[in-house]
């Protein structure tokens, strides 16, 4: 009985460094630098509306249409955002003022794919 527990450790570590050589030798595939979706200008115009809220921050894509009727303000101000960029108007607020850092927190959550180069 002793052999066989031997044995058995034996090609229990055995098949452990071979795992381990095999992890050395044989890196995982790297995913694409990018597999982000690329969401053209024309794309983004039409959505548009506040139903369908789609606008562009310093190059990100967001999808505001369900979170549209929960922004602090009055909906139409962000609703005259939709389907442009609005990178200025993220930053100043159109008053001056930087958005909160709880806005930019959850900004991510509504984040749908990288505007593409002109």
């Amino acid at each position: 009985m002793r052999k066989v527990f031997l044995i058995a450790t034996a090609l229990f570590w055995l098949a452990i460094a071979a795992l381990g050589v095999r992890a050395l030798t044989h890196p995982p595939a790297s995913a694409p630098a990018s597999a982000e979706r690329l969401i053209g200008l024309a794309e983004m115009a039409r959505h548009h509306s506040p139903g369908d809220c789609w606008l562009a921050i310093d190059g990100a894509v967001y999808d505001l249409s369900v979170y549209l009727p929960q922004h602090p303000a009055e909906p139409a101000v962000l609703a005259a955002w939709c389907g442009k960029e609005a990178s200025a108007a993220y930053r100043t607020k159109n008053k001056g003022r930087p958005h909160s850092a709880y806005a930019d927190r959850q900004l991510p959550t509504y984040r749908i794919g990288r505007l593409a180069a002109r």
